[in-house]
């Protein structure tokens, strides 16, 4: 059974970091894309950050300069690191493996939940003005 466990929320200070992990069990951790979401209450759930397997990420331009997501293969575990937080941030925080992607030109993980086939319970981050 594929299992992926968030850590690493809780409650910082606008303009704090907080990093955030994903490990995964119950397969191989061959899947080409994982990504980072998040979904605020009353809103739909954002893609931000996927990863493929050579390491090749994207951002949404919400987050875009301010987090970065990373993978440790030998340890199955995802990461974003996240700074330079603001109360708009404040959301529960999702990992996902098992993306779809498409070719053009190189690689491309898609960043959008119906793309994802495994899903973690989430982590909250709250961020404080």
């Amino acid at each position: 059974q594929v299992q992926l466990e968030e850590s690493g929320g809780g409650s910082v200070q606008s303009g704090g970091s907080l990093r955030l992990s994903c490990a995964a069990s119950g397969y191989s951790y061959s899947s080409y894309c994982m990504g980072w979401f998040r979904q605020a209450p009353g809103k739909e759930r954002e893609g931000l950050a996927t990863i493929d397997n050579d390491g090749s990420a994207s951002y949404a331009d919400s987050v875009k300069g301010r987090f970065t997501i990373s993978q440790d293969n030998a340890k199955k575990t995802l990461y974003l690191q996240m700074n330079s937080l603001k109360p708009e941030d404040t959301a529960m925080y999702y990992c996902a493996a098992d993306g779809r992607f498409v070719v053009v030109g190189g690689t491309i993980c898609l960043a959008r939940q119906n793309d994802y086939k495994y899903w973690g319970q989430g982590t909250q981050v709250t961020v404080s003005s």
